[in-house]
C-alpha cells in the first residue's frame, strides 16, 4: 500500500512538472504530505508505542550525561570551597600581621625584633608594605573566586533540577505509554468481540427443538390426567348394570305374589 502511494506520489510529480510548471512544486509538496499522512496511518499501534518506548528508553544515555556533568560540577565546587576556605584563612592571618606591624611602626622605634631576628624600622616598612600589597591581590583574588564560586553553586542547582524534571519527565511518559498500551488492549479486545458472528438460524433450530419437547411433554401430561380421572373411582355403573340384568325376575316374583291386582 505504502509503496503504491510513493509511486503514485512521484508519477504526479514528474507528470505535474509538465502539465503545471512553477505549480508543480505546491502539486509535489502536497502529494509527499499525502505520502507522510498515509505511511503514518499504516503503521501499526503497537508498532509506535514500541517506537516511543525507544525513544523514553533513548533518554538514558542523557540522563547519565547530565548525571557525569553533575558529579564533576559538585567536585570542582568542592574543591573551590576547600580552597576558598583555605585562602580565607591565610588573609585573616595576613591581615593580623599587616595590623600588628603597622601598630608597631607608629612607635616610632629604629629596630624591631620578630622570632628573635632584628630589623630596622626601614625593613619593617618595606615587609609591610610588600604584605600589604599582596594582601590586596589576594582578596582580589578571593573575591573573584567566590563569585566564581556562586556561579558554579548556580550552574549546579540549575543541572540538578535538570535532571530532575528529566527522570519526572521519563516517569510521566512511561506511565502514559503503560496507559495507551492498556488502552490498546482494550480496544483490541472490543474489536474481537465486534468481529464474533452469532449463528441466529442455529439458535432458531435449538429454540423450535426445545419448543417441540414442551408441547410433547404437555400432550403426555394432559393423557395422564384424563387417564387419572376415571382410575380409583366407585363402580357405581356396574351395580346398575347388574339391576337391570335381574329385572325380568323381580317382575315374575311380583306378579307372582299379588296375582290379579292388574286385573282389578
Amino acid at each position: 500500500m505504502i509503496k503504491k502511494v510513493a509511486l503514485g506520489t512521484l508519477a504526479i510529480a514528474t507528470v505535474g512538472t509538465f502539465l503545471f510548471g512553477r505549480d508543480a512544486i505546491s502539486y509535489t509538496q502536497t502529494g509527499l504530505s499525502c505520502v507522510r499522512d498515509s505511511v503514518r496511518t499504516e503503521v501499526p499501534l503497537e508498532f509506535e508505542i514500541k517506537r516511543a518506548r525507544q525513544e523514553v528508553a533513548n533518554l538514558i544515555p542523557e540522563v547519565r550525561k547530565s548525571l557525569h556533568l553533575i558529579a564533576t560540577e559538585e567536585v570542582e565546587v568542592a574543591s573551590l570551597q576547600e580552597s576558598i576556605a583555605l585562602k580565607s584563612d591565610k588573609l585573616a592571618d595576613q591581615e593580623e600581621a599587616i595590623l600588628a606591624l603597622s601598630d608597631d611602626l607608629k612607635n616610632g622605634d629604629t629596630h624591631y625584633v620578630y622570632a628573635g631576628q632584628n630589623y630596622s624600622h626601614r625593613e619593617v616598612q618595606k615587609d609591610l608594605a610588600d604584605r600589604f600589597n599582596r594582601f590586596k591581590v589576594a582578596e582580589q583574588t578571593l573575591a573573584r573566586e567566590r563569585e566564581l564560586l556562586r556561579t558554579k553553586e548556580d550552574a549546579l542547582q540549575m543541572h540538578r533540577e535538570t535532571l530532575e524534571n528529566m527522570l519526572a519527565q521519563k516517569k510521566n511518559l512511561e506511565v502514559e505509554l503503560e496507559q495507551l498500551e492498556a488502552r490498546m488492549q482494550t480496544i483490541d479486545a472490543r474489536k474481537q468481540l465486534n468481529s464474533i458472528v452469532v449463528d441466529d438460524s442455529q439458535l432458531s433450530r435449538v429454540e423450535t427443538m426445545i419448543s417441540n419437547i414442551k408441547k410433547r411433554l404437555d400432550v403426555e401430561d394432559a393423557v395422564l390426567s384424563a387417564e387419572g380421572d376415571f382410575q380409583g373411582l366407585i363402580p357405581v355403573e356396574k351395580e346398575i348394570e347388574e339391576n337391570e340384568d335381574d329385572i325380568t325376575t323381580q317382575i315374575e316374583e311380583y306378579f307372582h305374589t299379588h296375582p290379579g291386582v292388574a286385573l282389578n
